[in-house]
């Protein structure tokens, strides 16, 4: 140091320089076919059907929809004309009746097959250090008690516009596409992530906004589409195929989670809950 220079910090004391912080990173979850084997709103479909909040000829045709959307994946083009069907299929819907018939389907539901290599993953995150956060377009009242049930620290979802006690049939916020980076670059402003060291996974092609917002993305169980971007980014690939109750790996939600938790997210009921009447040969 040369005498024109300034001495200051820790110089200036005698000390040592403080300690740097801990970087702040989180992990980002996907949450259907990427944490859990099926749809996440998938066995809603029965007894919303029985409790008249979808007739037969919406089921039907629903149901052809989403199976089409099932088998040939979700680009863009698809998302669009399933959001325009759900929003126009629930506008109206209560929402207290949709809490009270989730509130008696949650047990079941609360309880689904979810990847062992997911659920591991996860633990490894956490033990890390790192936040673990679900990022899903389905509804933020069934996003969030998985994820809460998950362990996960924040949960990121769909919101619909309520008025009068009823869904209107309006979106909020859809957490879709870059919907879902601009969601992961809000939370990290808020909780000091650096994004450059977070990690991300999830198994669609409409997650690339998601996937490119982190410095260590991971495609789990791809598309083809992203498949073939994960190559060519060279991206790591996963599988994930050992489906495990999610009751054997985690503590169940208490009945008051429960209570207040189970609203059911409407802008995806309609998307994963109609393949199970089709799948059933319509057996309601």
């Amino acid at each position: 140091m040369t005498p024109s220079e300034p001495v200051t910090g820790a110089e200036a004391t005698g000390g040592t320089p403080p300690p740097e912080r801990p970087v702040r990173t989180a992990a980002f979850f996907d949450l259907d076919k990427t944490v859990i084997a099926k749809s996440s709103t998938l066995a809603f479909s029965k007894p919303f059907f029985s409790q008249g909040l979808m007739n037969r000829r919406t089921v039907l045709k629903s149901a052809y929809a989403q199976f089409l959307f099932t088998m040939s994946g979700a680009d863009h083009d698809q998302m669009d004309r399933m959001r325009a069907h759900i929003t126009t299929m629930c506008a109206g819907w209560d929402v207290e009746q949709v809490k009270s018939v989730v509130g008696e389907a949650l047990h079941d539901i609360v309880d689904p097959l979810v990847f062992a290599e997911a659920a591991d993953l996860i633990s490894d995150h956490k033990l890390c250090g790192r936040d673990v956060v679900v990022v899903s377009a389905s509804g933020e009242e069934i996003v969030g008690p998985i994820a809460r049930a998950l362990g996960a620290t924040h949960a990121m979802a769909t919101r619909m516009v309520v008025e009068d006690g009823r869904y209107t049939g309006d979106i909020a916020f859809y957490c879709y596409g870059e919907g879902k980076a601009e969601a992961i670059r809000a939370l990290a402003a808020r909780e000091g992530y650096a994004l450059e060291h977070c990690y991300a996974y999830s198994d669609s092609i409409t997650d690339l906004p998601m996937l490119t917002t982190v410095g260590h993305p991971t495609v789990v169980n791809p598309d083809r589409a992203l498949r073939k971007e994960a190559a060519a980014r060279d991206w790591p690939v996963r599988s994930f195929s050992k489906p495990v109750s999610l009751r054997d790996r985690l503590p169940a939600p208490s009945g008051a989670a429960v209570a207040t938790t189970a609203a059911v997210g409407v802008s995806a009921l309609a998307a994963g809950a109609l393949t199970y009447t089709l799948l059933r040969r319509f057996a309601f």
